[in-house]
């Protein structure tokens, strides 16, 4: 180790005392002759050593306190724009401190890779130089920095895709097409209607969106240069997104369910992904982004997707009751949700919260016997559509079969709908009239998986293993609903009642009846 001078304080990196005492730093050239020198005693296995630790006094004694001192100023201001500044500056100011090391670690790893110094190699030193940097600054965060950050890059995002929506023709293109839609003329008034800007919220007369963006471009170049980029901006990149994703498909996504939402979503992901770019990539139209940057990016699309399929599996497994009720209608709904639950592990959500919706809002004294059987039918071809293995009806319908066992005139609204009597369940007349009569015949007893081997598709890990899965996924209305007490016995009885009394009561002849 180098004998420390006198005063017990060791001297700093090249440069590094300039910004007080005014001192030209020396050149590479005497830098460089020193080193030798320093190569010649067997000293030069500590510069590393020696660099590092002059860095960390100096950031924990004059550099961290004069940044968060900088901060502190106005972070509790309400003014977006001052908040930017003083970020800005704030930045800056670390930036301006931190050079004369920066200099000196390219130095020290060009040395490095020459072959002067022995250490932990270039790479290896650049990290622990930014981890310490990062550790030291952060250690303790205050909140109010935080909600600043991300307040401000939630602007950063509303600026963005405004400038997007207007394009360079001034027009908004996700209106174009689409004022049928409910969502669409909503805002399309909104927008018109408000005297704010929809990106900056200021006034429209004094609308600083080009300003913002100029100036977040500045801000994101100062923390990528000084490798802070994804420790500051990361968690006010994620909470603005999340919020933003769940604010949009709660307003244009509830309740809707006639059309898909996929196709448009995934446009509006890719303007996230450019806004995105534009906060992590820090590319010029002269330089190409770099593979970090890139991958980077790509980590980041992969979490939009996923939230994306997450929040929006969530909502309709939340709305799967309503969904069903209007059913075929509902079918975009069910195809966007299925497309989701490929790509997400929510499958058991669906069961949990579809059962519980079931029996809550279906299964209690007041509904009639009639309604259930018909919510009973439209399940079954929903969610033959979510689910072809048709697992999850079996495990989220049980309770429908098992309640409606204990109705006394189950079987009798059952045989009225094959008859064409009943008037709520006269569906069931026509899916008779569709069924082979074979299948009723011995689709309960049936265990024949036979069928061609490319076909063969795996049941899920919730299926029940006891049961046959070409008897699961061939099962038909018809044979569900006979198949609700285990046998045909009692539906063939009923059938004979309804038929006798019938004929007791017909006095013309009609083939139809």
């Amino acid at each position: 180790m180098p004998r420390e001078p006198e005063g017990g304080r060791r001297p700093r990196p090249a440069g590094a005392s300039s910004r007080t005492s005014g001192a030209v730093p020396p050149k590479e050239e005497e830098l460089r002759a020193a080193v030798e020198v320093l190569r010649g005693r067997g000293l030069h296995s500590v510069l590393e050593e020696w660099f590092v630790e002059v860095l960390q006094n100096d950031l924990q004694a004059h550099i961290a306190p004069e940044f968060w001192n900088a901060i502190s100023q106005r972070e509790n201001s309400a003014d977006e724009p001052q908040c930017l500044l003083l970020l800005l500056d704030a930045f800056g100011l670390l930036e301006s401190r931190l050079d004369p090391y920066l200099r000196s670690l390219e130095l020290l790893e060009k040395w490095t890779r020459l072959g002067l110094l022995m250490g932990t190699g270039a790479q290896g030193l650049r990290e622990k130089v930014h981890t310490m940097l990062r550790g030291v600054l952060f250690f303790s965060t205050p909140r109010t920095f935080q909600e600043m950050v991300q307040r401000l890059y939630g602007r950063f995002l509303r600026v963005y895709m405004q400038s997007k929506r207007k394009g360079e023709g001034g027009t908004d293109p996700e209106l174009e097409g689409e004022l049928d839609s409910r969502y669409a003329r909503r805002r399309y008034y909104r927008l018109l209607q408000s005297p704010l800007c929809a990106g900056c919220g200021s006034d429209k007369q004094q609308c600083w969106c080009r300003q913002a963006l100029e100036q977040f471009h500045q801000l994101s170049q100062v923390l990528h240069r000084l490798s802070l980029l994804e420790r500051v901006s990361a968690e006010a990149v994620t909470t603005t997104l999340h919020q933003v994703t769940r604010e949009r498909m709660e307003d244009r996504c509830r309740g809707e369910y006639e059309r898909s939402f996929l196709r448009e979503f995934h446009k509006w992901i890719e303007r996230v992904v450019g806004w995105l770019g534009k906060v992590f990539l820090q590319d010029s139209p002269a330089r190409p982004a770099s593979p970090e940057a890139g991958n980077t990016l790509r980590r980041w699309r992969c979490h939009v997707q996923r939230f994306f399929y997450r929040i929006y599996a969530g909502l309709r497994i939340e709305e799967l009751f309503s969904i069903i009720r209007d059913f075929p209608d509902s079918r975009p709904a069910i195809e966007d949700l299925k497309y989701c639950l490929e790509r997400t592990d929510q499958r058991q959500q669906l069961l949990v919260s579809l059962k519980a919706a079931l029996e809550t809002r279906l299964l209690h004294p007041g509904v009639n016997t009639c309604d259930i059987i018909t919510l009973y039918i439209s399940a079954i071809k929903a969610l033959r559509v979510l689910d072809p293995s048709m697992v999850i009806l079996e495990v989220a319908c049980e309770p429908i079969r098992r309640y409606l066992r204990t109705r006394e005139d189950t079987v009798r609204q059952i045989v009225a709908g094959l008859t064409g009597d009943s008037d709520g369940t006269g569906d069931l007349a026509v899916e008779l009239s569709k069924t082979d009569p074979a299948s009723l015949e011995a689709g309960q007893d049936s265990e024949d998986d036979s069928g061609e081997p490319e076909d063969w598709v795996p049941d899920p890990v919730d299926a029940d293993p006891g049961k046959s899965s070409s008897k699961r996924r061939s099962s038909d209305i018809i044979s569900l609903l006979v198949s609700i007490y285990g046998s045909k016995d009692l539906f063939i009885n009923e059938y004979r009642s309804l038929l006798a009394d019938r004929l007791l009561h017909q006095f013309s002849f009609s083939p139809e009846r």
